[in-house]
């Protein structure tokens, strides 16, 4: 057995992941037939519009989740895909023809412009394949999906039918969010709020004063809307009507009292525009109050606003604030107002609220049957995570979703986009305006036109778990479950969706609704919930700031699985954590430190003469009674870290269980156990540990531990080895007396480093206890020392614990006076130091006024110097 004096992962990792795709273990239909129970992850499809970012790295997470799985003997499924994530793909599409071509989609046409996506999507798909078997994902792509393949354009298709058929979705005019840039509608949950500062202006409004930062929406303003119980307004009644002086001329003004006014805000009274403003939209809609349309689509002012008409509303609001100054109107300007402006986190552009004619999903219709009682899609999707059906981790992102939920309003699903879903609804030719539809998935005839719209790209990724198992053929819309023997039967509900915390409404919320309706199922048992990757201080990455790290890059520099580590180590459920180079530097160390303890095992292994072998060519076991403590240990100490990492793997405390593992082999294996092998020897046991070490790491660190794995002689892969299972063989007397013998080789070796003693100068260690001969022997071996029976008298240093005592006359070793000076004059110096630091953080100025990371770094190296003192004080007494 050889392996290369230095680990290169470039020489491995690709060839590794190819073999592993030879196997065909991806594919849980291929895995041994010890492989039985079911289980089953979808990967959350990246957007088809380029490369993978940091983010997707943290697929690492489900990696580890189906890696020990199979390793369980489950059947493991891990399904890979892309999103067509219809507005950043078609806009992505859109700016590179216009850069190179200066066309506008409607030079093209839409078929034109679909196939240009086509194409752009296909070599984005190849190229973030690469990137997922670059970072090791054990994904079956025999079963890769794309949200636009015929099938799961046909399940998509038919959903809509279904929902149309019971009610669920309907096409109406309800307040949207619009906008002009990419000219089309978004989702509550695909915008982003940036606060800006804007002056905020107060208007005198009849015998009231209101406030607003668009004064440009305030051209059709006819009722002032005030809470009923705020007693400054008791003289006005509901209803009530006065005239008063507006932008236009007079107006004649009506009253509303409404609860959802704030009467601390402002004036505590406020007109409303309906057409603009989602609230102001509610607002009517209880009331039963006109709506009038102020701003078009592309942003600009309709007649409505007379000489300001036809004006982008940038332009307009400083002209129409001048006008009502003139007439009087304008009473005072906050300029320090700081307010939050919704942009389309797609493309950037500011929403403008509209009332339009859109199809929208009915949250609040009671048309399911679940649990025995009717209840509405809302209704449904609380109660999966309230009565523990679904569980979040962590769970304290319950109260988010439950907030959520509960304020869920109906969905808006239509896009103004050519790429996409296009919406199976027709109408007959001779209606222009849309009014009624036949929904279904064929057209009904030639007399008939296709909905120019697309659907909301989270329709189709909310039917993931479910539409990717072939539900349009393999689900029994009669009986309403999966038909017998399909995948859909086998694998769904999945076991755990794994996913960022950012869009738990985005996306979790949306499979949730859609597959209790679809599947009459819940779609997954648990949602884990991962944090954002920040930089070194906590702040958010973007290219912008120059703070970013590419997981590929980090790869190609330090290897798949250093990158892989640092992802995992140091994270929690729900928790951000921060990430960079150097973190991925350090784990590459423990890498090549894995690589070294296995090339040690190895050469162990090759010097074991042919007699001590068994048939199978491996070194016999050394029986029972004759192993040492130092065998009984690692033996005892490698079952308590599989016990433990197995409970944390259970219960989804991945960073726990990778540090564990880490822990063990590298400052347990390596740092005793294998040093202690160099002069007492048990190959057989060095290598039963090191190939359940790797069992324990191969869900994390895939490359190193497969090749290992090959490199000991092992024809299968190390994907289908058993994982370890808790045994009875723990011992906590043997653990406890181990770390007494370690207590002891440790106390001698910070003699040698508080006194300068060179490892080259032996000296003796005296006892009167007795001592086995293999503890004298890993003492000696371990320190440099001789282990001698019986006591001095004179000034001798001791070297004890409850298990043992030994002594060492330090002046046999060094010159007392001399180190005496020594450590007294090191003290004499760090105190001044001391002294000095003390006194600069007592100065109320410098600790006012200096940075606080370099005060906090100040007070940290005053502890540090304080306690280095304390130890070499203890060191001086030793010397009397």
């Amino acid at each position: 057995m050889e392996l290369p004096k230095a680990y290169n992962w470039k020489d491995y990792e690709d060839d590794i992941y190819q073999a592993w795709e030879d196997t065909g273990y991806f594919n849980p239909d291929n895995l041994p037939e010890t492989h039985v129970e079911p289980y089953s992850i979808i990967l959350p499809p990246p957007n088809a519009t380029g490369t993978l970012h940091l983010g997707h790295a943290m697929y690492v997470i489900q990696d580890i989740m189906i890696r020990h799985a199979r390793m369980q003997g489950k059947k493991a499924l891990w399904i890979p895909g892309t999103d067509h994530a219809a507005i950043a793909t078609q806009s992505k599409v859109e700016s590179i023809i216009m850069k190179e071509e200066g066309k506008t989609r409607h030079d093209l046409g839409r078929e034109e412009l679909n196939n240009r996506i086509d194409t752009f999507v296909e070599g984005s798909k190849t190229t973030i394949r690469n990137q997922l078997r670059k970072m090791g994902f054990s994904l079956d792509w025999s079963r890769e999906q794309f949200t636009l393949d015929s099938k799961l354009m046909e399940s998509v298709q038919t959903m809509f039918q279904k929902m149309a058929e019971d009610g669920l979705v309907y096409k109406g005019d309800r307040i949207v969010n619009w906008d002009p840039k990419l000219q089309t509608t978004v989702a509550n949950d695909e915008m982003e709020y940036e606060e800006k500062k804007a002056p905020f202006y107060y208007f005198q409004y009849g015998p009231f004063e209101i406030g607003t930062s668009r004064p440009e929406t305030k051209f059709g303003d006819k009722y002032v809307v005030m809470h009923p119980d705020d007693k400054r307004y008791t003289e006005y009644k509901h209803g009530q009507t006065f005239e008063a002086e507006w932008i236009s001329g007079k107006i004649t003004a009506t009253v509303i009292k409404d609860k959802s006014v704030d009467p601390e805000f402002g004036s505590g009274v406020m007109t409303i525009t309906p057409w603009h403003d989602v609230l102001d939209f509610e607002i009517a809609e209880r009331h039963n109050l006109d709506k009038e349309q102020i701003i078009d689509l592309e942003g600009k002012l309709l007649p409505i606003a007379g000489e300001f008409a036809g004006m982008p509303i940038e332009e307009a609001r400083p002209k129409l604030v001048e006008k009502l100054k003139e007439k009087g109107l304008l009473t005072r300007v906050d300029e320090e107002y700081e307010h939050n402006v919704n942009v389309n986190y797609r493309g950037g552009g500011v929403i403008e609220p509209q009332i339009m004619k859109q199809w929208f999903v009915a949250v609040d219709k009671q048309v399911m049957d679940w649990n025995g009682k009717k209840m509405s899609l809302k209704e449904v999707a609380l109660d999966v995570v309230k009565s523990g059906d679904i569980t979040i981790v962590p769970d304290r992102f319950n109260k988010t979703y439950f907030s959520w939920m509960e304020n869920l309003h109906d969905w808006c699903i239509s896009r103004q986009l050519w790429y996409g879903h296009r919406i199976p609804a027709w109408y007959k030719k001779d209606d222009i305006e849309g009014v009624n539809p036949v929904v279904q998935v064929d057209s009904p005839g030639d007399e008939y036109y296709q909905d120019e719209d697309v659907l909301d790209t989270w329709f189709s990724s909310g039917m993931w778990t479910f539409s990717t198992l072939n539900w349009i053929e393999d689900f029994d819309f009669e009986t309403g479950k999966p038909k017998p023997g399909t995948d859909l039967e086998k694998y769904h509900p999945t076991q755990v969706l794994e996913t960022g915390y950012d869009i738990l409404f985005f996306w979790v919320a949306r499979m949730i609704l859609m597959t209790t309706y679809g599947m009459k199922q819940i779609p997954f048992e648990t949602v884990y919930l991962h944090g954002l990757v920040r930089d070194r201080d906590g702040a958010k990455m973007s290219k912008s700031k120059g703070n970013g790290i590419d997981p590929l890059e980090m790869s190609v520099k330090y290897g798949t699985d250093a990158v892989r580590l640092s992802l995992v180590i140091g994270t929690s459920p729900g928790n951000d954590q921060r990430l960079f180079e150097e973190k991925i530097a350090g784990y590459r160390n423990f890498i090549n430190k894995i690589c070294n303890i296995a090339r040690f095992v190895m050469m162990q292994l090759d010097e074991v003469p042919d007699t001590m072998k068994g048939t199978n060519g491996n070194p016999l076991p050394i029986e029972s009674k004759d192993l040492a403590l130092a065998d009984h240990w690692i033996t005892s100490r490698l079952h308590t870290v599989v016990e433990e990492v197995n409970t944390h793997m259970q219960e989804y405390r991945f960073s726990a269980a990778a540090e564990l593992a880490y822990e063990f082999m590298w400052h347990e294996f390596a740092d005793w156990y294998i040093e202690i092998n160099k002069f007492q020897p048990n190959p057989a046991l060095s290598k039963a540990v090191l190939e359940t070490s790797l069992k324990l790491l191969h869900p994390f660190v895939p490359f190193i531990t497969e090749q290992l794995w090959k490199s000991l002689g092992h024809e299968d892969s190390l994907m289908v080895a058993k994982w370890p299972e808790i045994s009875e063989t723990r011992n906590d007397q043997l653990e406890k007396d181990f770390a007494e013998l370690q207590d002891i080789i440790t106390q001698v070796r910070d003699l040698r480093g508080q006194y300068k003693i060179s490892y080259q100068q032996e000296f003796n260690l005296y006892t009167s206890s007795a001592i086995s001969t293999d503890d004298a022997k890993v003492i000696k071996n371990m320190c440099k020392v001789k282990v001698v029976e019986g006591e001095m008298d004179g000034n001798t240093t001791d070297v004890v614990n409850s298990r043992y005592k030994f002594q060492v006359h330090l002046g046999d070793l060094i010159n007392t006076d001399e180190e005496k000076q020594r450590l007294q004059k090191e003290i004499d110096q760090l105190q001044k130091y001391v002294t000095g630091l003390e006194k600069k953080l007592g100065n109320e100025q410098y600790t006012s006024n200096a940075p606080a990371e370099v005060v906090e770094r100040d007070k940290k190296n005053l502890i540090e110097k304080q306690e280095s003192i304390v130890t070499l004080q203890e060191s001086l007494n030793k010397l009397g």
